[in-house]
């Protein structure tokens, strides 16, 4: 099955102010056009790039389309002789400035060339990703990662998701305290509580989970994500893991 796109840039960006534009940007020209079979997605990236470029378009959206771009299979090569075709029918000081923007940003650094993705993830979180968290891959679907951050005064563990990867629903039981917080240091993630919608969380983003509730979280499909987790001192504290978030509720999200 070929990969589907999903674009929420418009609606998190320009949703209140120009909901419109927004929908086009999403659901239109990502989710129809860019969804579309005729043309492969490499392929569609390469003129999309091209396209920016001879605009004279350096901005971020460029950025984005350049790293789609290495995503979906344009080699550091590839890419440099594409840049310097267009060069000759769009200009030259436009093929200076793509190429600037890219050693800018470090799209095609020969440091990260090599790099697995769980390298590049550690590259942009300062937590330690740890080792694999086998203690409770029972719990998981996908591979997880453990870090311990604090033994001391307060327990703290940064926890590590590879992309789909999520714990089961849970419930942190106490007859007083024992609640649970989560600060996300990196990547995209889901929050939810039973009953709720879930709640996406990015860096920054602080969960608080109260005690006696069931509820879940873990990476987004496509992203690693990282949390520091601290857990609140409770009476008669115990831990009950329940049944894993199967597949369709959580790739509807």
């Amino acid at each position: 099955m070929a990969e589907k796109i999903v674009q929420t840039a418009g609606r998190k960006a320009l949703g209140e102010f120009a909901t419109e534009f927004a929908h086009f940007n999403d659901d239109v020209l990502f989710g129809e056009n860019w969804n579309n079979q005729d043309i492969d997605l490499k392929t569609r990236c390469v003129i999309t790039m091209v396209a920016l470029m001879s605009q004279g378009i350096t901005d971020s959206s460029l950025v984005y389309h350049i790293q789609n771009a290495k995503a979906h299979g344009v080699t550091k090569q590839e890419f440099a002789t594409i840049v310097t075709h267009v060069a000759f029918y769009a200009g030259w000081p436009k093929a200076w400035a793509v190429f600037n923007l890219v050693k800018a940003n470090g799209i095609y650094d020969e440091e990260t060339e090599s790099l697995t993705e769980k390298e590049r993830f550690q590259k942009e979180i300062f937590f330690p990703i740890g080792d694999p968290n086998d203690g409770f891959a029972q719990y998981f679907v996908g591979q997880s990662y453990l870090a311990p951050v604090s033994t001391e005064q307060v327990m703290i563990f940064n926890v590590t998701f590879e992309p789909g990867c999520r714990n089961n629903w849970h419930i942190y039981h106490a007859s007083k305290g024992g609640d649970q917080m989560l600060i996300s240091v990196g990547g995209k993630g889901w929050y939810q509580e039973e009953g709720k919608h879930a709640q996406e969380i990015l860096p920054g983003t602080v969960i608080h989970i109260p005690a006696n509730v069931k509820h879940w979280h873990g990476a987004q499909k496509d992203s690693w994500f990282s949390h520091l987790a601290f857990e609140i001192e409770g009476e008669n504290a115990s831990n009950e893991w329940c049944e894993p978030v199967i597949d369709e509720e959580y790739l509807s999200l």
